[in-house]
């Protein structure tokens, strides 16, 4: 089947009943979108899909979702890269106009003449080759188009026989590893709400328990298609651990850095009655009323990612990802606490 996919699944705390998927920018779309494509029935697929597609429908979902950045590094997937693009039929139509308006200057025209027409190398576009390959040009990834790094791409649109790997010098050429990183940047994680005991509104001095329950934490995936070539990738998140920034530096964290490791089945401990007197696993205690106002906790849990495809069978790392959200917490002063 001439189809390349790589699917994501990422491990994240779903919310019930969230199966709509995303589309860029808007959180909300079809589940497949991307460049069209048609088929004669025969296996033969326009090079007009030769672009990234992406199938969204079971990534995550929620007014407060948003995607994954990578940790501790300026890492970016990439902002361009070759696929195949143009039947010799679909260059020709689209070159020739550039050519006759005349505004590219006479010697660049005559140039690419000579070499798409001219047998320099290609002779009268490859149409003695159609239905033998593609020629491949460079695509820039949806919404990276004021990227520098979308000016990376200068390589002149390149010729690739069916079944053959594209020149080893185009460095941005697809390959399952850069639809992995595509797909990366493609993830979207609910907002990380975590449960507090007591909740919305504690005390100074009362050490406040902050949990969440990994077994809501359920796979999301996106997956990405170039149709026309046979190879596959998919790129997997994990929890890692949450971090507890309480919004004022008149706080105790538990532990003292912040950061909770995932532990089994949950990051951090759920309250029960009798623990009032135990010191929490993961949580925070506050030493100043906020007054009239709450503090910003910001809770932001670290993902861990690595993928695995076609030829690579151990998954491969790629950065951590984060994503975080604040909620309000109300901190009263009173003299007594009983819980």
């Amino acid at each position: 089947m001439l189809a390349l996919s790589a699917a994501v699944a990422v491990c994240v705390a779903t919310l019930p009943g969230t199966a709509a998927a995303y589309g860029p920018g808007d959180g909300q779309g079809s589940g497949t979108t991307g460049p069209s494509g048609s088929s004669d029935g025969k296996g033969t697929v326009s090079a007009t899909a030769g672009a990234v597609v992406f199938d969204r429908s079971k990534n995550g979902s929620g007014n407060s979702a948003g995607p994954v950045t990578s940790s501790g590094s300026n890492w970016t997937p990439p902002a361009c890269y070759y696929a195949p693009k143009y039947t010799p039929e679909q260059l020709e139509k689209y070159l020739t106009p550039i050519w006759e308006a005349g505004s590219t200057g006479y010697e660049w025209d005559a140039g690419q003449r000579k070499k798409f027409e001219g047998g320099e190398p290609y002779k009268d576009f490859n149409k003695d080759k159609d239905g033998e390959g593609y020629f491949w040009d460079s695509y820039v990834t949806a919404g990276r188009e004021g990227d520098p790094g979308a000016l990376d791409c200068t390589d002149d649109i390149f010729w690739v026989d069916t079944g053959d790997a594209p020149p080893p010098e185009i460095e941005q050429a697809i390959t399952p590893e850069m639809l992995a990183q595509l797909a990366y940047a493609e993830i979207r994680v609910p907002s990380t709400k975590v449960d507090l005991a007591p909740d919305g509104t504690t005390k100074v001095n009362l050490p406040t328990w902050a949990w969440l329950d990994a077994a809501e934490f359920k796979p999301v995936s996106v997956t990405a298609s170039v149709p026309l070539l046979g190879v596959q990738a998919t790129t997997t998140a994990e929890p890692l651990s949450l971090k507890i920034e309480p919004g004022t530096a008149d706080a105790t964290t538990y532990p003292a850095s912040g950061v909770c490791e995932l532990n089994g089945k949950q990051i951090g401990e759920a309250y029960a009655q009798g623990k009032s007197d135990e010191t929490p696993p993961c949580g925070v205690k506050y030493l100043r009323s906020s007054g009239d106002d709450s503090y910003k906790l910001q809770a932001t849990i670290t993902w861990k990612i690595s993928w695995t495809g076609t030829g690579v069978n151990d998954p491969q790392a790629l950065p951590d990802g984060e994503f975080g959200a604040e909620q309000a917490v109300v901190v009263q002063e009173i003299q007594a606490v009983n819980r």
